[in-house]
């Protein structure tokens, strides 16, 4: 491999992973009936399709998903969505499900696992470089400067990292470089108060820590080698610790914008900050798109109603409401005087027909979508959710963790799961 001549490496000689992720408990009950790369961000994309597009951006062609936990809609999303025929002669979107094979009979047991299960359908791509993503994190990275780096450094392994706060710093891989910023040292979550005073960034202002954003790239030889030990299972608990101290190991740091969507507070905020004035992730950027499925959808329509720092999404029908900082995803339905603020309608999967509507009458059942006069304030409504009329739903006064029979409460957000229904009437 010889050193890059320009700002970019070759991305012909890439071939890029992206880790469908595990069950997600965290984010259930998103992730009740859903992996977490699955789940609905931005009105009408999905978390995969952050990876999926920085790749493509970045001009890196050759894409695997590696996939397990409840991932039928995750399949069905990136089939209909990532065509390469006509814009990326050679490239694709390659799902690797989880599968038994003649050399294990089990699912994944770690990011490391997965990636060693599936090395017989990477080794069929010519190849020098391998760029391991995350499928659930937000942020927004031209690809080609890691891989410059990479080969600038002569590197065996790069980590992308990003400098974090103290009160971060037990939920992630935290490292120290040197002046060279070669990996002198990694601790995976540390929660000992004396071992991560010695991680702080030195010479720094503030309290800041480099932490590991699960983002890898490999020379081909050395993830072969890094793999043949069946006792590691994961990258960052061991691959990554390990090769410290035998192989060159550098850092990436990354500046800009970047979040782990680990946690529904998380998925919350990042989801009600893309409306903010001036957000720190938007996906209108032209340079840099983000893409999804592109659906055949009527726009959306809007009949006297105040709407305050919204996202509105294709196919949406809002009468006569009042909707302050909120997010509205595909086919959202809002009747007249509903009032909604500070949370994420995900819309349906369909609309409604009319002999539908009418067995939702005759069964006294609420329609897909928000009823009249209901109120909604904190609250993430998944799709497919029937939400009466009269309803409220507000998560103030109640504990921070609530199981109920149609709603949970998780950190203090109201979460009414997919296919839910909430009677007329009904307070929350």
């Amino acid at each position: 491999m010889s050193n890059s001549t320009s700002p970019f490496y070759d991305t012909n000689r890439v071939i890029a992973i992206i880790l469908g992720g595990g069950a997600g408990t965290r984010l259930f009950p998103l992730t009740k009936e859903r992996s977490k790369p699955a789940v609905p961000i931005g009105g009408k994309y999905r978390l995969v399709d952050v990876p999926i597009s920085l790749a493509i951006n970045s001009n890196i062609k050759r894409i695997f998903l590696l996939t397990q936990y409840l991932s039928s809609s995750l399949h069905r999303h990136v089939q209909q969505s990532y065509r390469f025929e006509d814009y990326q002669p050679r490239g694709f979107v390659e799902i690797c499900a989880a599968q038994q094979t003649a050399q294990s009979l089990s699912w994944y047991q770690g990011t490391a696992d997965a990636v060693r299960q599936n090395l017989m359908h990477f080794n069929n791509h010519d190849h020098d470089l391998v760029l391991i993503l995350s499928g659930d994190q937000l942020y927004r990275m031209d690809l080609r400067y890691i891989l410059a780096q990479h080969v600038d450094n002569q590197a065996d392994v790069t980590v992308a990292t990003i400098p974090v706060n103290r009160d971060a710093v037990p939920g992630f891989g935290i490292m120290q470089i040197d002046h060279e910023s070669r990996i002198t040292r990694f601790v995976e979550k540390p929660k000992d108060p004396s071992v991560i005073d010695t991680l702080r960034i030195p010479n720094s202002h503030e309290d800041l820590y480099l932490a590991s954003m699960g983002i890898y790239v490999f020379n081909r030889r050395v993830l072969k080698e890094s793999l043949s030990d069946l006792d590691q299972q994961d990258f960052g608990k061991g691959i990554i610790p390990a090769l410290i101290q035998n192989k060159r190991v550098f850092s990436y740091v990354y500046r800009g914008y970047w979040e782990d969507i680990g946690t529904i507070k998380a998925f919350f905020d990042c989801n009600l900050g893309l409306t903010d004035p001036s957000p720190l992730f938007s996906f209108f950027d032209p340079t840099f798109p983000i893409y999804t499925r592109s659906r055949h959808l009527p726009a959306p329509i809007i009949q006297e109603s105040k709407l305050v720092r919204t996202m509105i999404s294709d196919g949406c029908q809002i009468a006569n409401s009042e909707i302050t900082r909120a997010v509205l995803g595909l086919r959202s339905k809002v009747g007249s005087g509903a009032r909604i603020s500070n949370s994420i309608i995900m819309g349906a999967d369909y609309f409604e027909t009319p002999d539908q509507l009418n067995m939702n009458e005759k069964m006294n059942r609420p329609d897909v979508g928000i009823g009249r006069n209901t109120v909604i304030e904190g609250a993430i409504i998944d799709k497919n959710a029937r939400i009466g009329n009269n309803v409220v739903i507000n998560p103030q006064g109640k504990p921070e963790n609530v199981d109920a029979s149609n709603y949970y409460i998780r950190e203090g957000i109201v979460i009414v799961p997919k296919g839910s229904v909430i009677p007329d009437g009904t307070v929350v």
